[in-house]
């Protein structure tokens, strides 16, 4: 019997990473990779993430296979886009609220998981916001997990969450911006958190 579980989070981690030029979910961060950076976060408060794949699935379900609090789900249909995983990641959930966060974004701290969680109500997202820009991880309510599961062809996460209530929580935490889509991306965000970018 599975354990039930109070606070998920479905991590994405499903592109080609065309822009980088090279898979960035492995790239060097830290003492880890970019992806192990995000995770690492998430399941700071988290009890378990529902890592969505697509793009050598294989290699992540392998890596991260005997991780306990690690699910990782295969999305066939990631070449159709991001709320195909969304999809995907949200069909996997045994609670009844979920964050959803990019596997791209190694500087998201563990404290914008606790403040998004304390605003948390039955009906509303609930996203972050550092210098008047929003940004990810968000936190959605049982009604996002309906509106995604049924949602029409071409639907985006900008429509669902513009179908609920939403609140805006400050945070001290420029990290909710930053992904790292490009090379320039990588190098400015390693310089911006004290990390030592690895281009080859």
């Amino acid at each position: 019997m599975k354990r039930k579980v109070s606070k998920e989070c479905v991590m994405l981690a499903a592109g080609l990473s065309s822009r980088m030029g090279k898979w960035k979910m492995t790239m060097p961060w830290g003492e880890g990779t970019i992806l192990d950076s995000a995770l690492a976060s998430a399941l700071a408060f988290c009890d378990r993430v529902v890592l969505v794949t697509g793009f050598r699935g294989d290699e992540l379900a392998a890596y991260y296979q005997d991780h306990p609090a690690i699910d990782v789900v295969f999305n066939p249909d990631y070449r159709a886009g991001m709320f195909s995983s969304i999809q995907c990641g949200v069909s996997h959930l045994r609670s009844t609220r979920f964050f959803l966060a990019l596997g791209d974004m190694p500087e998201v701290t563990p404290d914008v998981y606790r403040q998004l969680w304390a605003c948390r109500d039955e009906e509303t997202s609930v996203l972050p916001v550092y210098e008047q820009g929003k940004g990810h991880p968000v936190l959605l309510p049982q009604r996002a997990m309906e509106l995604i599961s049924h949602a029409t062809e071409g639907t985006t996460l900008r429509d669902i969450i513009g179908r609920m209530a939403m609140r805006v929580v400050p945070v001290d935490a420029q990290g909710i911006h930053w992904d790292v889509d490009t090379p320039l991306q990588y190098q400015q965000v390693a310089r911006w958190s004290h990390k030592e970018p690895v281009l080859s």
